[in-house]
């Protein structure tokens, strides 16, 4: 299945979560080995919506929030190096709303 082209990657997901150092869970050094970084955080978005969301989706699991879904493939960062990353999406139920949960490197 293909999840909706108005899907919502928040903002904050990218500038305050993803391509930040953080003490645990950490993505940005992943993401900047693929040229990401803070001065340009609406490329990660484009891409997350270019090369991930326009994939399959498979559903991932359902909770009291929503439908998750997973999307996996390779995201070719402005350094040309392609990241092998695994996205999660979810459904929420009360609003219908499609939205961006985190992105995970696909070590498989």
């Amino acid at each position: 299945m293909r999840l909706p082209a108005d899907t919502v990657i928040p903002d904050d997901k990218i500038t305050k979560y993803l391509l930040v150092r953080r003490a645990r869970g950490d993505k940005s050094l992943w993401l900047q080995s693929g040229g990401y970084s803070l001065e340009a955080p609406e490329r990660l978005a484009a891409d997350l919506r270019a090369q991930l969301l326009s994939l399959d989706a498979q559903l991932a699991g359902t909770d009291a929030f929503g439908d998750y879904y997973e999307t996996s493939g390779p995201l070719e960062g402005p350094s040309g190096k392609v990241l092998r990353a695994r996205a999660i999406w979810m459904t929420e139920h009360l609003s219908g709303e499609t939205r961006l949960i985190t992105l995970i490197p696909d070590k498989s």
